[in-house]
């Protein structure tokens, strides 16, 4: 048993403590954005700022990764999510309409996620480590680590040092302080060499609102709802008890568009797209917040062992602190859950502080790295997409912007086998190369490529840019 502090309270900090507790750990979590009580999900989500965490206040995908960890290892969590008021989603129930109704098939049964707000989530999950034996919360501030003996010429980490000069030893400190922790500079301050990381800004800006509907709402029915337009994406998110949210992403260079994140444009521009127009209507749903804008949205990962050797023992970050994705993708919280379980399970199998380190690298590395480099490459396709169609190359290749538009998502639009493959790798049950991976959903992805002049074109999803810009210039 470990003296552990978790640094952070968002999803990857609870998620920490809840899973190190019930593996015998003492856990102290440090939070610096002290919440007030709230005996409901509504109460958290009108009363709870996290300046800490400004994407709270935004849409949040809670895939099927995700809920597949809570039935599995937390299943007293995810019950505690339905009775609060949590949906789960069935993706089967929301195929293409060419493929509805879908025939069921073993492994459907993982194709579920959860539909609610963040706030709704982490209040949940809240309520769960402060029940756990041997879970302490501390209001405070971390200001840096408490160095240790060196051993081997490898600094140690014995504790954390607060703000007003407090200390709390611990056998154990795990980072979950997300995108703006300052673990590096932590590191550095007790003799650690650099963090090693790589870093891309996503070129995104995006936009929540969310809503409660005026007579309920069966987010089981709905599903999640997303789109893309080129030069803006949207999604409506099913939350829980009667609400729902709509969410915009546009290309942060995009001074124009970007004008429409504002509370006026924001309405007027879901009364312009089908997908969004119902929920606008008068009469039909009552917003519950203003228009929240989130940027300077990055992918990063930090190594915290170079060459098979630790920079440091006796931390570990999980999350966002670690490794954080585009936002608009879905993953982060699914991610930091899953992290947080490889942690307690890295824990598990190793008592030697260096051993794992470099366990949990090789974790953070086979099971959360994938996915930066899918967002990455999402990323630079995007923006390369822009300026160039991604259609054929001039040597008679495929372009990976064709293969996608012209290939994929027909297919996954009309074959069974293919929707399945594409909704589980969205859901990270599967490697995000998996999908490419399979010959038959290549062969069948090819042959509906190699027929796209014979289809009709797809219905609009929208207006086009200009369009759009023309309709909405008097939007207030």
């Amino acid at each position: 048993m470990a003296e552990v502090v978790v640094v952070g309270a968002g999803v990857a900090g609870l998620g920490s403590a809840l899973a190190l507790a019930r593996a015998g750990h003492r856990v102290t979590v440090v939070e610096r954005d002290a919440v007030p009580p709230a005996d409901s999900p509504d109460a958290a989500f009108e009363h709870w700022r996290r300046r800490g965490a400004p994407q709270t206040r935004h849409s949040h995908a809670f895939l099927a990764r995700l809920r597949n960890v809570l039935r599995d290892r937390f299943p007293d969590v995810l019950a505690d999510l339905l009775d609060a008021g949590v949906t789960e989603i069935d993706f089967t129930r929301h195929p293409p309409p060419a493929l509805h109704p879908l025939e069921r098939e073993p492994g459907d049964e993982d194709l579920v996620g959860l539909a609610c707000r963040r706030t709704t989530f982490e209040w949940v999950l809240r309520r769960s480590a402060l029940a756990a034996d041997g879970v302490t919360f501390v209001p405070g501030e971390v200001t840096g680590l408490v160095a240790g003996d060196v051993a081997g010429g490898i600094p140690h980490v014995a504790g954390v040092a607060l703000a007003g000069g407090a200390v709390l030893p611990a056998d154990l400190v795990v980072d979950a302080g997300g995108r703006r922790s300052a673990l590096p500079r932590w590191l550095t301050d007790i003799g650690a060499d650099p963090v090693p990381e790589s870093e891309e800004d996503t070129g995104i800006v995006y936009s929540s609102r969310f809503y409660r509907v005026e007579g309920g709402y069966d987010a089981a029915a709905h599903g999640l709802v997303v789109g893309d337009l080129g030069y803006l994406k949207y999604a409506v998110f099913p939350g829980d008890n009667g609400t729902l949210s709509i969410t915009y992403g546009v290309h942060a260079d995009d001074a124009d568009v970007r004008r429409l994140l504002r509370p006026g444009p924001f309405t007027a521009l879901a009364a312009e797209l089908p997908a969004t127009r119902p929920w606008v209507e008068p009469g039909r749903c009552e917003p519950l917040t203003g228009v929240e804008v989130m940027g300077g949205l990055v992918n990063r990962r930090r190594r915290f062992t170079v060459d098979g050797r630790p920079l440091a023992t006796g931390v570990h970050a999980v999350g966002d602190a670690s490794i954080c994705t585009n936002p608009l993708y879905g993953r982060g919280c699914a991610l930091a859950l899953v992290h947080a379980v490889a942690l307690a399970d890295t824990l598990a199998g190793s008592g030697d502080p260096v051993e794992a380190a470099v366990a949990f690298a090789e974790a953070t590395r086979s099971t959360i790295g994938p996915w930066y480099g899918a967002s990455v490459a999402q990323d630079r396709h995007d923006r390369r997409a822009r300026s160039d169609d991604g259609d054929d190359d001039e040597s008679g290749g495929v372009g990976v912007g064709s293969l996608m538009r012209h290939g994929l998502l027909p297919a996954a639009g009309t074959d069974p086998l293919v929707w399945r493959a594409f909704i589980r790798t969205f859901n990270l049950l599967d490697p995000p190369d998996a999908l490419m991976r399979d010959p038959e959903v290549v062969m069948r992805v090819m042959a509906a490529w190699q027929s796209r002049g014979d289809r009709p074109p797809p219905p609009r999803l929208g207006p086009d840019r200009a369009e759009l810009l023309q309709r909405l210039a008097g939007a207030a």
